[in-house]
């Protein structure tokens, strides 16, 4: 399985790019349920939406900014979306107490990944390069 970070989720959503074209092309190569992302990418690009939401002055803006917090929501139930259950939980603690010193949702994707054995793809090798055992490609380039 391959899981999708923030970062890849949203080169989907801008697949116009060039980057977004190479990611995609690489997955519809996948069978449909080896492909997921995370509820920690999730809440990353929720609380984004909220915040875009938030500072709509105009109803017109408004009407918008739902328009694309819906399309968010969508975008999510169309994918499998891998829980931080009790097995995430338990390795991230364990990278926490080994002193792993990334981002704190970072840890917690790579946590999620690790629990599931699957290969994150993303852009950010440097931090998720730092977490032992994860796998991690780069699928826009």
């Amino acid at each position: 399985m391959v899981v999708l970070d923030t970062d890849h989720i949203t080169l989907l959503q801008h697949a116009h790019s060039p980057e977004g074209a190479r990611l995609t092309s690489r997955l519809e190569d996948q069978a449909g349920d080896a492909v997921a992302t995370t509820i920690v990418t999730y809440e990353e690009q929720t609380r984004g939406w909220l915040a875009y939401l938030a500072k709509a002055k105009t109803i017109a803006r408004q009407v918008q900014c739902y328009g694309k917090l819906h399309r968010h929501l969508e975008n999510y139930t169309q994918m499998r979306v891998l829980d931080f259950d009790n097995r995430a939980a338990i390795v991230f603690q364990q990278l926490h107490s080994d002193k792993v010193r990334i981002g704190t949702m970072d840890l917690k994707i790579a946590a999620i990944c690790l629990a599931h054995d699957a290969t994150l793809l993303t852009r950010n090798s440097i931090d998720f390069g730092r977490v032992p055992d994860l796998r991690i490609e780069d699928w826009s380039v």
